[in-house]
């Protein structure tokens, strides 16, 4: 039986355990709310950047080979992640050895050396031209879209930062962000396992009870969007177009949440899903589509992504909008909604397997303030019905709310064919 305990130390850090006996190697994790849109100005990146940092070396293991080697004898893979408003770090040890890998990773945060600041900006800049084309444009269209999602604010510009703002960034600024931000009072330690909580508890005060710092700064709010669909279309010497079609959506406590998570999974969550099986099966037109949900603490936005040829682009467009004004005008048949209820509750039993998921669940979760239990989710997926599906499709599909971007190589009249079935779409929509 999954059994999450959580106890917060002297200084402010959460310490979640997940006891999980029946499985064989635990999951290590520590969540920080800092991210992207924490970044100072003209210092876009910072956050992403620091996280690289910490890999460079501490007081107690001197270089990245020390660091990599000491999670390596404790079967562990060290690895990091920074988005818009999180970053974490995090490893699979064993679970013998869970003390040990909470001492590297205390080390990390609290004892960092800012060493090979030089290094890592080429390789992040390396990383951050991939988005750009031989021009120097922008063409991921995550990035594009969600400049036009949010724009004039951190949440529109990308995690990684610019090639500018990377270049601007020295060890002054990494260091000023590591004391203003990595802050117990700021993050949650979770373990996840085959593991005891008092024994969990006992080594986080050990590795952690000394860690001090002030109450970061709060993040800068993103207002209200622009009521106004928005289309953007970008040339590149792709041979494909790549598209995204974004919807302003949910912040991540709003109680329709549950439902955009259904619209998803129906929309394109998969082989049996609408848009993969007009856009493929059907129409031949697309070897994929992606959907994506992004939530934050103000805002959101539910995302679809494809890749076509430009001659078959306006239709692959046509029949998308044609799909999700559907959504909005018929309900979700009953079979659907049901094949889709169980697909999603099977996953989330699924999930029970996985030290990493039950560790993002509770761990990630506490930082957020969005703790939610396998069975809270079962039980709400269980209430769902079309009429709500049917609503909340048709709040989030309203024509204001797009934003359409296209890169690839633009040919003569393309643009106007977009137009003019995002016009029709507002049409239908109206009626």
């Amino acid at each position: 039986m999954i059994r999450p305990f959580l106890h917060t130390l002297a200084n402010g850090l959460r310490v979640v355990c997940v006891e999980m006996p029946h499985l064989h190697a635990a999951e290590l994790a520590i969540y920080l709310k800092v991210g992207g849109r924490n970044d100072p100005a003209g210092r876009e990146g910072l956050s992403h950047f620091l996280e690289h940092i910490l890999f460079r070396g501490t007081t107690d293991f001197g270089t990245s080979m020390a660091i990599e080697s000491a999670f390596e004898v404790i079967g562990g893979a060290p690895n990091a992640a920074t988005d818009a408003d999180s970053t974490s770090f995090f490893s699979r040890v064993h679970p013998d050895h869970v003390s040990s890998g909470m001492k590297i990773f205390a080390s990390m945060l609290q004892r960092p050396l800012f060493n090979g600041i030089e290094v890592e900006k080429r390789i992040i800049t390396e990383e951050a031209r991939q988005d750009l084309n031989e021009r120097g444009d922008e063409i991921n269209p995550d990035t594009i879209v969600s400049r036009l999602l949010w724009p004039r604010h951190p949440l529109g510009i990308p995690t990684i930062g610019t090639l500018e703002s990377i270049a601007s960034i020295g060890r002054d600024d990494l260091s000023r962000h590591h004391m203003e931000f990595y802050v117990p009072s700021s993050a949650v330690l979770v373990v996840s396992g085959p593991v005891r909580s008092h024994d969990v508890f006992a080594a986080a005060l050990d590795c952690f009870g000394n860690w001090q710092g002030k109450q970061p700064p709060p993040a800068r709010m993103f207002s209200s969007p622009q009521n106004k669909r928005q289309i953007k279309c970008v040339q590149d010497s792709d041979s494909q177009m790549n598209l995204q079609l974004a919807y302003i959506g949910l912040a991540r406590e709003d109680e329709r949440f549950m439902s955009v998570r259904f619209l998803r999974r129906i929309l394109a969550g998969g082989g049996g899903s609408r848009l993969h099986l007009r856009l493929r099966e059907e129409l031949g037109i697309i070897y994929s589509v992606e959907g994506a949900v992004a939530a934050y603490d103000e805002t959101g936005c539910l995302a679809f992504d494809l890749s076509t040829a430009p001659e078959t682009l306006i239709h692959a467009v046509e029949a998308t909008l044609d799909e999700l004004f559907r959504i909005t005008d018929t309900p979700v048949p009953d079979d659907e909604l049901e094949r889709v209820r169980n697909s999603y509750i099977f996953d989330l039993e699924f999930s029970l397997d996985s030290a990493y998921e039950m560790g993002g669940r509770y761990g990630w979760g506490e930082l957020m303030g969005v703790v939610r239990s396998i069975e809270e989710d079962r039980s709400e997926a269980r209430r769902i019905g079309a009429a709500e599906l049917q609503k909340t499709a048709r709040e989030i599909f309203t024509p204001e709310n797009l934003r359409l971007v296209a890169v690839g190589p633009w040919k003569r009249g393309m643009k106007k064919g977009l137009l003019e079935l995002v016009r029709s779409y507002e049409k239908r929509f109206a009626r």
